[in-house]
């Protein structure tokens, strides 16, 4: 198993024979995508949504209702390519099992309308994956490893405390945060290993184009 985190949102999975990628949107690097044999998107906003990355290759694209509609829209040459998969699903991407969870994006501010958001977690040999989209939705499944949302327009920082305490994998490594600084980073790992390390959740960051060390 190999996970490699890329820019803000985008991680890709390697397990078997399988290459998935899950949010390559408009802050990531095209090649990212490229070799995938699937790619899952958790809603429509750019920052994990690219048409033009997804034209690189021809992998089948898994993702929820709103962003097929999205894609009908703006890019109906991709549709073909698309299976909507619904909140609860579980479904097989190159031979690796997934279950999409949650419904909704978090709130940004209540007079923006609500998306359709889906997080998908990863059944890799045993060890459970989780990469939640932008929603703070905590699974009822056991989580191995968590790709934690670390910075947003919809997200405090005790609220992403909170979500890493909730979860409660044993793993968690901070994904989204390309709007955050290098202080800003700073500031959430603190408060990380002094209000979740200690409860024996592991915190670490990894760089863009780096792997998630010791998979």
């Amino acid at each position: 198993m190999r996970i490699t985190k890329f820019g803000h949102a985008c991680v890709r999975i390697e397990h078997d024979n399988a290459t998935l990628v899950v949010d390559p949107g408009g802050l990531t690097d095209a090649e990212a995508v490229d070799g995938a044999t699937g790619v899952l998107i958790t809603h429509e906003h750019f920052d994990h949504y690219s048409a033009d990355h997804l034209r690189r290759v021809d992998a089948p694209i898994f993702t929820v209702a709103g962003v097929a509609a999205a894609i009908a829209a703006s890019a109906p040459d991709l549709s073909e390519r698309v299976t909507v998969v619904a909140p609860g699903e579980t479904f097989t991407v190159s031979g690796v099992t997934a279950t999409a969870i949650g419904e909704q994006h978090a709130v940004i501010h209540p007079e923006l309308p609500m998306i359709d958001n889906s997080g998908f977690l990863f059944d890799l040999a045993g060890t459970a994956v989780f990469h939640p989209g932008d929603s703070l939705v905590v699974p009822t499944q056991k989580v191995d490893l968590l790709l934690a949302p670390a910075s947003a327009p919809w997200l405090k920082a005790s609220e992403a405390v909170e979500f890493v305490r909730a979860v409660a994998a044993a793993r968690n490594v901070p994904i989204h945060d390309a709007i955050y600084t290098a202080p800003g980073h700073g500031v959430l790992d603190n408060l990380m290993n002094n209000l979740a390390v200690p409860r024996g959740l592991e915190w670490t960051r990894v760089a863009v184009g780096e792997d998630v060390p010791g998979l």
